[in-house]
């Protein structure tokens, strides 16, 4: 009999963890959230992940990011998050995919005929994160998305909602209006209404960006395991 997941079926019973075992989630963007969104997936026994992020660790990733070590440095955050979830849970079926979402390569990742129980997005750009939302939408695949997470110092106030019900985060703002504008009166996401710490910036931000925002260990990954969290429920139908 294989343990591994046995403190879990004690939640959920061996139904709920069979129901895991057959379901694939998708996620978009493997950083400071991502990372920990698709560990706590692997971790109760989601059966197949298909894990996209189009950039490689960087030394400034190792504060936050689970697949960021000396020894992952330079390798595509795709593949390093993968190694590591194989060893978590060899039987499960992972699909790493260095490349970046959106409109242009939205094909690439939602083939006809693909079939996904869940999509989880924590990705940064908004056009990216609105093509996403759209796209969710359209081919009706439960989507939950990260919002703001730079800049904060507080986990607790991290929260799970629907956009319309967000406040106090300048990206839940724009996503609001966005959104709308296009249709979509409600969406799941995880916030922070906290507000924004001052942040020194030590680095030249890169083109298109004002700034380079902070981060810490913990708030990041609070979101993370939080929307990992809201996946894993939902895909059980618990309430």
């Amino acid at each position: 009999m294989d343990r591994r997941f046995l403190r879990n079926e004690m939640l959920w019973g061996l139904e709920g963890q069979a129901r895991l075992r057959g379901s694939h989630v998708i996620l978009f963007g493997l950083g400071g959230v991502g990372s920990y969104a698709a560990e706590c997936l692997a971790r109760s026994g989601v059966g197949e992940l298909t894990l996209v992020d189009s950039d490689t660790v960087d030394l400034t990733n190792i504060n936050r990011q689970l697949e960021a070590l000396s020894s992952t440095l330079g390798q595509p955050k795709a593949e390093a998050v993968a190694a590591r979830l194989r060893d978590i849970n060899p039987e499960a079926v992972l699909h790493p995919v260095h490349g970046l979402y959106d409109a242009a390569h939205r094909e690439a990742f939602f083939p006809e005929g693909c079939r996904y129980d869940y999509i989880v997005d924590a990705i940064d750009l908004v056009s990216c994160k609105l093509d996403l939302a759209e796209t969710a939408r359209r081919l009706e695949i439960p989507l939950i998305m990260a919002l703001g997470t730079g800049n904060k110092l507080d986990p607790a106030r991290l929260q799970a909602a629907d956009i319309s019900k967000t406040y106090g985060c300048p990206l839940a703002r724009v996503m609001r209006k966005e959104l709308r504008s296009r249709g979509i009166l409600h969406q799941k996401v995880v916030f922070s209404p906290e507000e924004p710490a001052e942040a020194a910036q030590p680095e030249t931000p890169p083109p298109g960006r004002r700034s380079v925002p902070a981060s810490n260990p913990w708030v990041p990954a609070s979101a993370g395991l939080l929307l990992g969290s809201v996946v894993v429920r939902e895909l059980l139908g618990m309430k």
